[in-house]
């Protein structure tokens, strides 16, 4: 009996600290989902995946950080691609995302076989037309707030079988104004300190659509990190802390952190109750590790990180970095709120691009990089 119930704790012990990974899997699936459509400003598809989040959020047990609703509204300019999106060189039409992408800043435009006109080695223009055709390595996609003058279009080296000469083009491009967005913001209330916050954060958004058969699923960015946020809610739901834990799962970091921005500047809490903020972006790998933005504005938190680390050799190495204005840590920090923002390594090379898809992440350290989480926030509660 006694070796029975030794074995039954064991096993219970594990469950609770153990992360749900087919939980994960599915919900890195449903964000990443034609449904979704890349999560950005066409077809609903930010809007779908706030509402699937805080959905989610309700569904777990959380309460909203306002005491009223999961979402922050707040709204900024845009510029869009929701409709036609054509271009055919030397007769040869094109994929959109595969063999070409337009210069997010674009204007659209409409003609049919102009010919082109090289300026440089890569590069290509329509006299008398404020078009550029240039040939490109990778295709890596953005977000602009507004639109330029000109039509950029990006080519892959590779896809045409003969240098640019004849160009014909329908691309219909969007300035939204006043894009409606959303934060998403959870918590979970502490048992002892509920007035000590240890906040964690990933951005939901990605690129979108570019035009009405394309879309970027951005698995690794940063579906990745929203399901691991979901996947820690999950478990402190269930198992409350001495602390408030939560949660802000923000939009419009692919535009410019505009969403983490607008928090710092509208908190629905008190930033100086925030002990600590990690920041998670792009964790779908690790083979080589991870690194830690702030690592060097921190020493005393990353020196405990790397003690929960190495006590357990949970990932093989965390890389420290100084202060960086790269994701959703940024506004935090210079408000005075103590923030990491860790992002993993090695695996896939898919970035802004329609291959960052979900069969492509390996999930390499995704449970031990859980237990690293647990770890270190009851080391900040300790």
């Amino acid at each position: 009996m006694r070796n029975i119930i030794f074995f039954l704790l064991i096993t219970f012990g594990f469950n609770g600290s153990a992360q749900d990974i087919n939980y994960v899997r599915k919900t890195l699936d449903t964000l990443t989902g034609q449904n979704l459509w890349g999560r950005g400003y066409t077809k609903n598809g930010m809007e779908k995946a706030a509402d699937f989040i805080a959905s989610e959020f309700r569904t777990l047990g959380l309460k909203p950080m306002d005491g009223k609703d999961f979402r922050q509204w707040f709204s900024f300019p845009v510029n869009t691609f929701p409709g036609r999106m054509e271009v055919e060189i030397n007769g040869q039409l094109l994929t959109p995302g595969k063999d070409f992408i337009v210069k997010e800043e674009s204007i659209g435009f409409k003609f049919k076989q102009a010919r082109l006109t090289q300026i440089d080695s890569t590069a290509y223009t329509v006299l008398g037309e404020k078009v550029i055709v240039k040939l490109e390595n990778k295709l890596t996609w953005s977000v602009a707030q507004g639109a330029a003058d000109y039509l950029g279009i990006l080519v892959k080296k590779g896809a045409l079988s003969q240098p640019p000469q004849l160009l014909s083009v329908n691309i219909e491009n969007v300035v939204v104004p006043a894009f409606k967005a959303a934060n998403i913001c959870a918590i979970v209330k502490g048992t002892v300190h509920p007035d000590s916050i240890l906040l964690m954060t990933a951005h939901y958004d990605h690129l979108g659509g570019m035009g009405t058969e394309t879309y970027f699923p951005g698995a690794n960015d940063n579906a990745s990190g929203v399901s691991f946020l979901l996947s820690l809610a999950k478990y402190y739901a269930k198992h409350p802390q001495k602390y408030t834990m939560a949660f802000i799962c923000f939009a419009g970091e692919e535009a410019g952190i505009l969403g983490s921005k607008y928090f710092t500047e509208n908190p629905l809490l008190p930033l100086g109750h925030i002990r600590f903020m990690f920041n998670v972006d792009m964790v779908g790998t690790g083979e080589t590790g991870a690194t830690v933005v702030n690592a060097t504005i921190y020493p005393k938190e990353f020196y405990l990180l790397n003690k929960v680390n190495d006590k357990d050799r949970l990932l093989a190495k965390i890389n420290p970095r100084g202060k960086a204005a790269n994701s959703d840590h940024y506004f935090f920090t210079e408000k005075g709120v103590p923030a990491f923002f860790l992002y993993t390594q090695g695996g896939i090379a898919a970035y802004h691009d329609v291959y960052d898809r979900p069969a492509t992440l390996p999930l390499t350290v995704y449970e031990n990089l859980f237990r690293l989480f647990l770890g270190f926030n009851k080391g900040l509660m300790e």
